[in-house]
């Protein structure tokens, strides 16, 4: 069974990776932190917490991995952050490698790599190492239950590009 044409794969491609990197791939729910409850919602390049019964000024941070990772330094759940990074750095050369094919299609796919197969993979091993950070966060102390959303997204559009019928 056929799911994308091939003149349509490499258009998927580039919007399957386009929109990895605009979905969050983790989302938690902590309740009784610090005396109230907070809302993580993970995305590949920033994270948003939105901490509930503040004025709302004080409600909502953002930070990007890096600074995710020094701000946890020392703790148990660092190790989970930085694999953050990890993923985000995946994605990001997977967001490079999307632009460059949108942006020269037929050059690349002249080339000795299939760049819908590359993008698949890549997407895959993005899937994988936000995995491990949600399991990371899971078993090392975060209150609350890490939810991975988007990790479910990037195995599902992993595996549609990794079975594109490629003429």
């Amino acid at each position: 069974m056929v799911w994308v044409r091939s003149e349509y794969a490499g258009p998927l491609a580039v919007v399957l990776t386009w929109l990895s990197v605009l979905l969050p791939w983790n989302v938690t729910y902590s309740p009784d932190v610090s005396g109230g409850s907070v809302l993580f919602v993970r995305f590949p390049f920033f994270q948003i917490r939105y901490a509930f019964g503040v004025p709302f000024a004080d409600a909502v941070r953002l930070s990007d991995p890096l600074s995710a990772v020094a701000f946890q330094a020392g703790n148990s759940i660092q190790l989970a952050y930085e694999v953050w990074v990890v993923g985000a750095a995946v994605l990001l050369v997977a967001l490079a490698v999307s632009v460059a094919y949108y942006a020269r299609e037929k050059r690349l796919e002249s080339g000795p790599v299939d760049p819908v197969r590359a993008l698949g993979a890549l997407l895959g091993v993005a899937g994988v190492v936000l995995a491990v950070a949600t399991y990371l966060l899971w078993t090392r102390g975060f209150p609350g239950v890490p939810l991975p959303v988007g990790v479910v997204f990037l195995f599902v559009f992993a595996g549609l590009l990794a079975t594109v019928e490629r003429t």
